[in-house]
């Protein structure tokens, strides 16, 4: 099983260098940090005493995965969620904030399991996660990394900005279902006609 650190640097990875995207909510970014991010923890990496475009640029691989285990790991404390769950929520959460958690929650409640979608994971969402891990963790993976790709899918049916993060230039997957389908057993993963079924009302 992957180490913590592992993910975090997978993350970065796949994330990328420098971006400056006028269609991102999330402003200029650079290894998936943004720059909101970067103001929110007061990270004023060249001293000038001012968060802006130029320390996004600064930031270093290590200093992005150092953000990433603190304050995106540690903090919303994910280690508290069954193993096989960690890898795609931690992703997720640093790809759209809390929202990893409450689609989590609103999962486990379409499950059957009561608990408050309010992005927290306490006692009662750890203990939801547990039993529904048994006996087949992999299928709370899956089903996870289902209503992760449908949350991106709804992100873009309602902001046509965003669609390219969806659907590539050449019309097929896009980095976002890309990327939620990296934590889904091949069998769920959408085929090409699926795909272009699901987004045809984009055209």
């Amino acid at each position: 099983m992957q180490s913590v650190q592992q993910i975090a640097e997978e993350i970065v990875a796949r994330e990328g260098g420098f971006v400056d995207d006028p269609d991102d909510p999330g402003g200029s970014t650079k290894h998936g940090v943004t720059i909101h991010t970067l103001r929110r923890l007061g990270l004023d990496l060249n001293g000038d005493g001012v968060v802006d475009v130029s320390d996004v640029r600064d930031l270093s691989r290590r200093q992005a995965v150092d953000i990433f285990l603190r304050h995106y790991y540690e903090k919303p404390g994910i280690a508290r969620l069954p193993d096989v769950l960690q890898a795609s929520v931690f992703d997720m959460h640093v790809n759209a904030g809390t929202q990893a958690v409450k689609i989590l929650q609103r999962l486990l409640n379409d499950m059957g399991f009561d608990v408050v979608a309010d992005s927290v994971i306490g006692p009662k969402t750890a203990a939801a996660c547990a039993s529904a891990a048994q006996p087949d963790p992999t299928s709370l993976r899956d089903a996870y990394g289902v209503a992760r790709r449908n949350y991106y899918f709804r992100l873009a049916d309602r902001r046509p900005a965003s669609r390219k993060y969806a659907r590539s230039r050449s019309g097929g997957k896009g980095g976002w279902i890309k990327r939620a389908e990296e934590f889904l057993s091949e069998r769920y993963h959408l085929t090409d006609a699926e795909f272009q079924r699901r987004v045809a009302a984009w055209d």
